[in-house]
C-alpha cells in the first residue's frame, strides 16, 4: 500500500531546509520489516492554501503499526510535530 503524508508547515518555516533532514529521519523506516519504498516530493507552488511536502511510503499494510511505533516515526512527530500546522494522512492500494 501507499501511506501519504502530506503537511503544511507553519508559516515562516524554511520548508527547502527540513527536506534532507526529514528524508534521513524516513530513511530508516526503510529497515522495518515491510516498507519497500521511499519518496519525499517538495510542492512548487507558494500560493497559501497548499500544502509545503508529501512523504510517501510503500509499505506492506501489516507493517503499518509497526510503522507507528517506530522511533523514526516517533523522532519525526517530537521533531517537527510543532512546525507542523496541518497535516492530511492517506493510505491506499
Amino acid at each position: 500500500m501507499k501511506h501519504y503524508i502530506i503537511v503544511k508547515f507553519t508559516e515562516g518555516t524554511d520548508v527547502k531546509a527540513l527536506v534532507e533532514p526529514v528524508r534521513e529521519i524516513f530513511k530508516e523506516t526503510l529497515e522495518i520489516p515491510g516498507i519497500h519504498a521511499l519518496d519525499l516530493c517538495v510542492s512548487n507552488s507558494d500560493i497559501a492554501n497548499r500544502y509545503d511536502l508529501m512523504i510517501i511510503i510503500d509499505m506492506d499494510k501489516e507493517a503499518l503499526p509497526a510503522y507507528a511505533e517506530s522511533e523514526p516515526h516517533l523522532r519525526w512527530k517530537r521533531v517537527y510535530g510543532d512546525r507542523i500546522a496541518k497535516k492530511a494522512i492517506f493510505d491506499c492500494d
